[in-house]
C-alpha cells in the first residue's frame, strides 16, 4: 500500500481582490505619467528656444562690405538737400550710391525713414538698416538688388544715422549661428 501525503487543506477564496498590489502599481502608473509630462514638456521648451534662437540668427544683420550694397537715397520729405547730405555721408562710409533723388512712390514713408529692397537685396538691406536704427523696411517686387534709403518726416541730420562705432557695435554684438539651426 502506498502512503498518501498529507496536503494541507485548501483554503477557500474570501471574495476580496489584492487591494495593495493594485493601489503599487496605479500609484506607479501615475508616477510614469508625470516623469513622462515632465521630460515632454522640457523637450518642447528646449526646441522653443532654439528656434528663438535660430530667429535671431536670421533676423541678425550680416557684416558686409559697404562697396558691395548698391545704394538709392530718396528724400520724401519737405526739406530740400536732405537726400544729398545722407547720400555724401554713406559714400563716406564706402556704400555704392547709384542715384539721389526725390521719393515719387505713392508710398506714405512714417519716422525717420524706410529701406525699400527686393528679394535679392534682403541682406543688403538688413546691413544697411543698421547705418539708420528705427528705419522700417518694405519689401519689394524689384528683381535687382539695389535697396533704396528713403528719408522719412522724423529724420533729423545728422543724429538719425547711426555713428561708425554704433555700427561697429551693432555689428559685433551679432551672436554666432547655431550650426543646427
Amino acid at each position: 500500500m502506498t502512503e498518501r501525503t498529507a496536503r494541507p487543506p485548501v483554503r477557500p477564496r474570501s471574495g476580496r481582490r489584492p487591494l495593495p498590489p493594485l493601489i503599487f502599481l496605479l500609484v506607479l502608473a501615475v508616477a510614469a505619467g508625470a516623469v513622462w509630462w515632465t521630460v515632454i514638456r522640457q523637450d518642447n521648451a528646449k526646441r522653443a528656444e532654439a528656434a528663438a534662437a535660430c530667429e535671431e540668427a536670421e533676423a541678425a544683420p550680416p557684416s558686409l562690405d559697404p562697396a558691395t550694397v548698391s545704394v538709392r537715397v530718396l528724400n520724401a520729405t519737405d526739406t530740400g538737400g536732405l537726400a544729398q547730405q545722407v547720400a555724401d555721408d554713406l559714400s563716406g562710409r564706402g556704400f555704392t550710391v547709384s542715384e539721389i533723388a526725390n521719393d515719387s512712390s505713392d508710398r506714405q514713408v512714417e519716422g525717420v525713414g524706410e529701406v525699400r529692397y527686393g528679394a535679392r537685396g534682403e541682406d543688403p538691406a538688413r546691413f544697411l538698416a543698421v547705418f539708420m536704427p528705427g528705419a522700417g523696411t518694405y519689401r519689394d517686387t524689384r528683381a535687382d538688388a539695389v535697396v533704396d534709403l528713403v528719408i522719412g518726416p522724423e529724420f533729423v541730420w545728422p543724429e538719425s544715422l547711426a555713428t561708425p562705432e554704433a555700427v561697429t557695435a551693432a555689428l559685433e554684438a551679432v551672436p554666432e549661428p547655431d550650426p543646427n539651426c
